[in-house]
């Protein structure tokens, strides 16, 4: 499809709460295209919807085409329905604040809930760097950026370092 222009922060668009979208809207079979398209162009595992400008909750992943076999899924909807009781602290970078590596602390496994392009709702669960990527990207559905995550102190030099 195409690649498109990746938003940066603090373009408002990322602090804004996505809206749900019909799986039978005739764009997005179209929007999931080029997320793939652009998720793989700027090297990322994962793309939300409104980092390409479009405030519908729609993600990407692809959390092994750079070392192995490629797995992409698209997420229509999704809402996380269970989160484990362990966490991981990981730094974690996003295509939207380009480098600047932040740690976020994050639960370990999830089960998801999402539609699929046909329609169909599915539950799984998750864990280790999909977990991780799945929850990165649903935050950008709500509006929430790395920099979110940080404690006031480590977010305020993380921004003074940040540079567009």
């Amino acid at each position: 499809m195409a690649t498109r222009k990746i938003r940066l922060w603090p373009d408002p668009v990322l602090s804004q709460k996505c809206t749900r979208i019909r799986p039978d809207d005739p764009d997005v079979e179209g929007l999931i295209a080029d997320l793939f398209d652009t998720m793989y162009h700027a090297k990322g595992r994962g793309l939300a919807a409104p980092q390409i400008g479009i405030t519908k909750r729609v993600f990407v992943v692809d959390v092994t085409w750079k070392e192995a076999v490629p797995t992409p899924l698209a997420f229509i909807n999704p809402v996380i329905k269970n989160v484990s009781d362990d966490s991981v602290d990981m730094h974690e970078q996003c295509l939207s604040i380009p480098k600047i590596p932040m740690q976020v602390t994050r639960p370990a496994r999830i089960q998801l809930h999402w539609q699929t392009l046909d329609g169909h709702s599915v539950n799984r669960a998750f864990d280790g760097n999909e977990a991780r990527c799945i929850q990165h990207e649903l935050d950008h559905l709500n509006g929430t950026v790395i920099f979110d995550h940080q404690p006031p102190k480590i977010r305020a030099k993380l921004e003074a370092d940040y540079a567009p």
